[in-house]
């Protein structure tokens, strides 16, 4: 792939959309061509296929399904699709991205269990085992993988027992684990996982997949049509005869899915979330050095997402903060938790440790800015 100018590198510590390399920039850079041409099928196909090899699924068992969009909107094609007439989901629930699916069931009317546990924890497997035992009901499990909000990695393959053993279809957010954390979707107990090209493929946004079981697919043809843009068998049954979205894909933007998962390949599955993890230490070493505590457990973190406690008094200032840092190529972005000032760092794109470090010498002449001494004291 051809890099004509070289851009302008951002190091993007928000939870997405991921710093992206200028090869993957340049894949969009294409002649015009008609989505429905042999040509570009074919591309859609390959993508595809890789898609499903990223989770080390079988091809005879799952398919990937794309629609055009962010991250949301396959969350809303999984839960308003998999649930059928009479029946309830269950969606364990301890952070923002979970709660949204919550929403999006209620959205479309679905009677939805909310099991709701704190943020700052895992989810009671005891409690959800109970809940299934006890509503049959119940057809669909759903959860996040990662809870980007806060950091938490969830026990996704216990609770996909749990929901198998219960006779439940198992739905899994995998949109800021897919392509960074190494994933086997069937040791790991899921149906379904779901994700974004933005996200850890570190592609551009406005293409979002589900890789699922086409058994499970194929049962939904007779579930309730709860939407027309985002079903999921009306989606694959277009893929399956004619090879293309029912509906204009974004043309470029897979482009550049095509040559960020040429990229993923050359990097390596477990390189990739070893330079990822190195990030991880790196943000955790540069806390320290400020004297800035973190909310989660290290023990129940993704190595992909670390929150962090603000200090406390009228001295910080999260603007001020984020300002500095991104007149200086750097982006990082407030906390999403209730009732505690935080923000967060997340590490998902084609970044090392190195921009990390390089990342905390200009947030502690931030924080000096602020008016604080380096360390902070408690």
């Amino acid at each position: 792939m051809e890099v004509v100018k070289p851009v302008k590198r951002n190091v993007l510590l928000n939870p997405g959309p991921a710093t992206t390399t200028d090869t993957v920039k340049y894949a969009q850079v294409v002649p015009d061509i008609c989505p429905r041409e042999e040509e570009f099928v074919a591309i859609m196909d390959e993508v595809r296929q890789d898609l499903v090899k990223v989770v080390h699924g079988n091809p005879e068992k799952y398919t990937a399904i794309l629609f055009t969009g962010s991250g949301t909107i396959i969350q809303d094609v999984l839960i308003n699709s998999l649930v059928p007439e009479g029946k309830k989901i269950c969606i364990v629930n301890n952070g923002a991205y979970s709660a949204r699916m919550v929403e999006i069931a209620g959205y479309y009317n679905i009677p939805c269990v909310n099991l709701e546990f704190p943020t700052t924890g895992l989810s009671d497997l005891d409690v959800v085992k109970q809940t299934l035992e006890a509503d049959k009901d119940i057809a669909a499990v759903a959860t996040v993988h990662h809870e980007t909000g806060t950091g938490v990695l969830n026990p996704v393959r216990k609770i996909g027992k749990i929901a198998h053993d219960n006779g439940c279809v198992f739905i899994v957010d995998t949109i800021s684990t897919y392509g960074l954390i190494p994933i086997n979707i069937e040791e790991e107990n899921i149906d379904f996982c779901m994700s974004s090209a933005q996200k850890g493929l570190c592609g551009m946004t406005g293409v979002s997949w589900t890789v699922g079981k086409i058994e499970e697919i194929e049962k939904s043809k007779d579930y309730p049509k709860r939407s027309y843009y985002c079903n999921l068998f009306m989606q694959y049954d277009f893929f399956k005869r004619v090879g293309e979205m029912h509906f204009t894909p974004p043309v470029q933007t897979v482009y550049a899915l095509s040559q960020a998962i040429k990229e993923y390949r050359e990097e390596g599955e477990q390189a990739r979330y070893e330079r990822l993890t190195q990030c991880w230490e790196a943000v955790h070493t540069g806390l320290e050095e400020i004297g800035l505590d973190t909310v989660i457990d290290k023990e129940i973190q993704g190595h992909l997402v670390v929150t962090i406690k603000a200090p406390q008094g009228d001295k910080f200032d999260f603007f001020k903060l984020h300002d500095y840092c991104y007149e200086r190529g750097f982006t990082i972005y407030p906390g999403k938790m209730f009732g505690l000032e935080t923000f967060r760092l997340c590490n998902l794109g084609q970044i090392t440790h190195t921009d990390i470090e390089n990342f905390f010498i200009v947030a502690k002449e931030a924080f000096k800015e602020m008016g604080y001494t380096i360390p902070i004291s408690a």
